[in-house]
């Protein structure tokens, strides 16, 4: 079983990827033949400052080998190394009818957030259909928030297939309703464009700081709390043991113990969680030349798989 997915490198890399994505990615690889890729062309549409892209591609590319990916199991790609994406994008433009495009939500969310309106922005899921179809990707795991993309893959994919007979394999959503909903430091859900996340390897100091801006309400110390809604509590809940968790949850409702002291609990296991993936990070983070011939590595097999079926839409729409 194929599957694929991408990240896209607009940010550096937080809780909520790797609760909501990056985990499951890492799991995978154990048993499906799985291809990840960092969607550096996906970036271009939020983020216009080169140092920056290139800077957090990097940094996405030593999350995921620090948190456990292995080259050896996986493919791990910069999206633009495999420049047969674009040309099958724009094949697959050609019969994307606009009003599927125009049903996006992402696209009218990302406008109302004040993004500006530009046909990267409008076409992106012409671009994710591209992506998924090249590689022949059997299953992609995704996020609630992009189901709707994936279902744009597969109409589109149906499309190809009903105008010029079988050529793309049509993908299977896998939706882990399991995944935890990941609360940003404001209790809305963690995300780069909402500025509440918690970096996974910020610096101990940096992570210090973020935690004690956890949003809480304005009770003091002494008066009871009831944990469960509560901002601190449902982060500590992603780390903590079940016996923790009583216990934590039992200090709130009995009272005297302040949100303070919870957000110095929640950075420690924070902290103890990610222990030995932090220290094979600064590893990695001294060989550069290793890291890119990763990717070079990646690129060249995931080109591979790209070329043959780049050629077989070439051939079924008469450009060969």
């Amino acid at each position: 079983m194929r599957y694929l997915s991408g990240i896209q490198p607009s940010g550096i890399l937080h809780l909520g990827n790797y609760f909501g994505a990056i985990r499951q990615h890492i799991r995978s690889q154990e048993d499906h033949d799985a291809y990840y890729f960092i969607a550096d062309y996906h970036a271009l549409t939020t983020l216009k400052e080169p140092e920056k892209l290139r800077g957090y591609v990097r940094d996405a590319v030593l999350d995921y080998l620090a948190l456990g990916l292995d080259p050896r199991k996986a493919v791990i790609f910069r999206q633009s190394d495999v420049p047969e994406v674009t040309e099958l994008a724009w094949i697959l433009s050609t019969l994307t009818p606009m009003g599927l495009l125009e049903r996006c939500t992402s696209y009218k969310d990302k406008i109302a957030k004040g993004i500006d309106a530009d046909h990267g922005l409008f076409a992106y899921p012409v671009l994710m259909a591209a992506d998924i179809l090249l590689y022949d990707a059997q299953r992609v795991p995704v996020g609630k928030d992009q189901k709707q993309h994936l279902e744009v893959t597969r109409d589109i994919a149906q499309r190809f297939n009903h105008m010029y007979g079988e050529t793309l394999v049509v993908p299977e959503a896998e939706i882990d309703e399991r995944t935890a909903l990941v609360p940003g430091i404001d209790g809305q859900k963690m995300s780069k464009s909402y500025g509440n996340t918690i970096e996974m390897f910020a610096t101990e100091k940096q992570l210090k700081k973020t935690c004690g801006k956890i949003v809480t309400d304005s009770r003091s110390v002494e008066e009871p709390k009831e944990p469960e809604g509560n901002n601190v509590f449902e982060l500590y809940k992603l780390f903590a043991s079940e016996t923790e968790l009583q216990d934590m949850a039992a200090r709130f409702r009995a009272g005297g113990y302040g949100y303070g002291e919870a957000k110095m609990a929640l950075h420690a296991k924070i902290l103890e969680y990610f222990g030995t993936a932090r220290a094979r990070r600064e590893e990695l983070a001294k060989d550069p030349g290793a890291v890119e011939a990763i990717l070079r590595d990646g690129a060249s097999r995931a080109r591979a798989v790209a070329q043959r079926t780049l050629e077989r839409v070439r051939r079924a729409v008469g450009l060969r």
